[in-house]
């Protein structure tokens, strides 16, 4: 069974900042994902930048390798905004 990182609000919103600075779409990211081999679906997505879904160690690190991004830049700040 895969580890699972609990969905905090804030990770979320930092996970969407990316993708939108980076110029992904929900759907082009989910697509990006898939084609990677990593089960995520864009209704799946939305759930966790709102913070309302759990995110999959392997979803983290598909999305890290699909915008190109370190674990710093995702994890920039966030213990400040809690």
């Amino acid at each position: 069974m895969e580890q699972k990182i609990t969905a905090q609000h804030s990770l979320g919103k930092r996970l969407r900042h990316l993708r939108l600075e980076t110029g992904f779409g929900v759907t082009e990211l989910a697509r990006h994902m898939q084609l990677a081999g990593c089960d995520t679906s864009r209704e799946c997505l939305v759930k966790i930048e709102a913070g309302k879904h759990h995110i999959s160690v392997s979803q983290l690190l598909t999305i890290k390798e699909a915008l190109n991004v370190t674990y710093e830049q995702i994890f920039d700040d966030l213990q400040k905004e809690e």
